[in-house]
């Protein structure tokens, strides 16, 4: 024993050595390890991970390893030596004694809860055979999170092990060990949770996050400089990257002179000249306001004052079909502009192609961190108000699409359609900051829905990417022959649900699987998306990357709780109730609206108004909009729900447009009663007998029915709640 100990302790000085050659390991909360024994359930990204954690852990380690590999004539004297621990999953009770004694003795025990490595970067199923040992040991529970590991040569990021260069040597990691849990309390809905919270911890702190919305940009745009970043759909012209930032330093120089405004207004649709005006004002130092021109004059006077915004970026041809927008008092417009400023975009485009990218960033004068100020400021749709001015920090911008970047995981090959408009968080983040900073290329259109305009595009250029709201994507079926989407290996729909009969339909025309995410204008936008499974080795198990119904796994570093809607307090994630996020791309709240920021922030928490559920993979699930729910004799009822099944039992799937909408009232004997807004002549007993033949429950089933010329509908496609809500009124009002 005394000679194993020695061997041991020879081979961890001399393997921590080594380690540290390769890695830079930052440990955070080694005050939560309890002074005796306790297990440690960490997430596995890499085949090193075992290495890493005892890198950061002050007291030596005990492994649980799979038996087929502590059995490998190469390993088991190095395994047996350092006092691991094997574990065959048919037969496991010798290894859960073993591992019961070693946490008796006071010894540290390590499980990677998921059993396996990841392929996709996001947390697994978690296996119950922890349970077991922590509550036969009756000894605490302590999740650990391995964080910036997905990426290196040992995890399987591209798709392949090994077979990819260091991205630098030493290699940055962080090590973060949560609160110790109790045995009893450490179900697989608890541990879960507190893993992701503690990798939120971990990612939240990584450096890079707190650089410059600019500085992002710059630095993006100077690598692969001669590369195209955007082709405008309409003319087919095309800006190299260094030629965009060249365009986009010199319009910054002549906004920063002529003007001293904090914010400044774009109202363009996606194109190249909206791509300009934006970096330019960002690498002006100041805030891009693109404005939605679809939401009328009202709106956006109302926008216009909150963000006082008196300079607005356009184009001739798109201010003529704007008869009736509300123009502040400048206005600077892009091919009038562009022309004068000839000359100095020709030293701006030398200058990004051959000055060094540090000296560049010092002569456009741009800080090296943005971190919370304002980078951003996006109006909500404002379906059930006002229009709300989400305010989104660097951080914010420089987060979110550092996570959707780990999900999407895109190559050089990589080309995205984009079409959805900058006034959208998904359109902005996706389509504009993520290519600028990721070097992704785009083609832009102005209008999502001349479908098959975007379609001759799509295999023009051979795209990839499409991003699209379900609302654009219904068209692509009428009007898009199958080959013209050929080239694309993935399609992302956001902003509404997926409705499933659309998704099997573009399934079938165009064998193409229609893969749903979610997010919202204050988290950045982007927290959750379905994605192709990854291929399995022989003898895997499938780890699974999308589920029906789901809107994906959430993207890495947010955290997420699932609370009371009604009382806040804290529920399983496996349970239904309100969804609460925390992470780096949780917004810094709303312009000038303190009273409304203090009821979504609490504690760097963001109660989205969303009520859904995670299951037992991760996977999210939206019951619905909070707003969208009725509160009927005590029970919560859903308003989705319930036109989901008008809609398929009165045969109006697959219609281009909304024929229903359910809305609640007040109501003296229940509180309130629903209410169902109809574009056509519906029987109201007819559709009573329909719904209580499908099983639908009494408080479920509408106890009026208004006949409307046709169910307002915003730009996006999702339901203009505000007008619904008036028009219920006044029908009820009316009767």
């Amino acid at each position: 024993m005394a000679s194993n100990s020695i061997a041991e302790r020879v081979l961890y000085f001399f393997g921590e050595a080594l380690g540290r050659c390769f890695y830079r390991v930052a440990a955070h909360g080694e005050h939560n390890l309890p002074p005796g024994g306790c297990l440690l359930l960490p997430n596995h990204i890499t085949w090193v991970d075992a290495i890493v954690l005892q890198l950061a852990c002050p007291r030596p380690v005990r492994y649980i390893i799979d038996q087929e590999f502590y059995n490998k004539p190469i390993l088991r004297p190095l395994l047996r030596t350092i006092g691991c621990i094997p574990i065959d999953t048919r037969h496991a009770r010798s290894a859960i004694r073993v591992a019961t004694e070693q946490l008796a003795a006071g010894e540290l025990v390590c499980l990677f809860p998921e059993g396996q490595l990841t392929r996709s970067g996001t947390l697994l199923r978690l296996r119950r055979g922890y349970e077991l040992i922590a509550q036969h040991a009756n000894a605490p529970v302590v999740p650990v999170w391995l964080d910036q590991l997905w990426g290196s040569i040992f995890s399987f990021q591209g798709g392949k092990f090994f077979t990819k260069w260091p991205r630098r040597i030493p290699y940055r990691v962080s090590v973060a060990f949560g609160k110790p849990l109790d045995p009893a309390a450490a179900d697989i809905a608890t541990v879960r949770e507190e893993l992701l919270k503690v990798g939120e911890f971990c990612y939240s702190r990584r450096p890079s996050l707190d650089r410059h919305l600019g500085d992002a940009c710059v630095r993006g745009l100077k690598r692969r400089r001669f590369s195209a970043a955007v082709i405008d759909g309409l003319d087919h012209t095309e800006l190299s990257r260094a030629k965009l930032l060249g365009a986009a330093a010199a319009l910054s120089r002549f906004l920063r002179k002529e003007f001293s405004d904090q914010r400044i207004a774009i109202v363009l649709p996606a194109s190249k000249g909206s791509m300009v005006a934006n970096l330019a004002v960002t690498l002006a130092g100041k805030v891009p306001v693109d404005l939605n021109f679809t939401m009328g004059r009202a709106a956006n006077e109302y926008c216009c004052r909150r963000a006082e915004l008196r300079v607005a970026i356009t184009a001739t041809a798109f201010m003529d079909r704007l008869k009736d927008f509300p123009w502040p008092e400048r206005v600077l417009k892009l091919d009038e502009l562009m022309p004068r400023l000839k000359s100095q975009i020709l030293l701006w485009w030398m200058m990004s192609i051959f000055c060094p990218t540090p000296l560049l960033l010092r002569i456009l004068q741009i800080p090296k961190i943005g971190g919370h100020a304002e980078a951003s400021l996006l109006f909500t749709s404002g379906s059930t108000g006002d229009p709300k001015g989400a305010l989104l920090s660097h951080r914010n911008i420089v987060g979110n699409v550092s996570q959707f970047r780990e999900l999407l995981d895109a190559t050089n090959q990589d080309a995205i359609l984009a079409s959805l408009p900058f006034f959208h968080s998904f359109g902005a983040t996706v389509t504009l900051w993520y290519p600028l900073m990721e070097g992704v290329r785009i083609v832009t259109y102005p209008n999502p829905l001349e479908v098959a305009k975007n379609a001759a595009l799509i295999a023009k250029y051979k795209l990839t990417l499409l991003l699209a709201t379900p609302t654009f994507l219904r068209g692509y079926l009428r009007k898009v022959e199958p080959d013209q989407l050929r080239s694309l290996r993935l399609i992302i729909t956001g902003a509404e649900k997926l409705p499933l009969d659309l998704a099997k339909a573009f399934e079938e025309r165009f064998q193409q699987r229609v893969f749903e995410g979610y997010g919202l204008t204050e988290t950045s936008p982007v927290v959750s998306v379905n994605l192709p499974d990854p291929e399995p080795k022989r003898g895997e198990q499938l780890q699974p990357s999308n589920r029906l119904g789901s809107v994906g796994k959430m993207a890495p570093g947010i955290a997420a709780e699932i609370r009371n809607p009604d009382t806040d307090q804290k529920l399983s994630l496996h349970d239904t109730g309100m969804i609460w996020f925390r992470g780096v791309n949780i917004f810094e709240g709303y312009l000038r609206d303190p009273q409304r920021t203090a009821a979504v922030l609490q504690d760097g928490w963001l109660k989205t108004g969303d009520i859904g559920r995670f299951d037992e993979d991760g996977f999210l699930y939206i019951e619905g909009r909070l707003s969208r729910f009725s509160k009927i004799g005590g029970e919560m009822v859903p308003h989705e729900s319930i036109e989901h099944k008008i809609v398929d039992l009165l045969g109006l799937a697959g219609k281009d447009e909304r024929l229903v909408a359910i809305m609640g009232m007040e109501d003296e004997a229940k509180g309130e009663a629903l209410v169902l807004l109809s574009a056509f002549d519906v029987d109201l007993a007819q559709l009573r007998d329909k719904l209580r033949e499908a099983g639908v429950p009494n408080l479920w089933i509408p106890k009026k029915v208004c006949r409307v010329d046709s169910i307002p509908v915003m730009a996006s496609g999702k339901l203009d709640l505000r007008k619904c809500q008036e028009l219920t009124e006044e029908m009820t009002k009316r009767e």
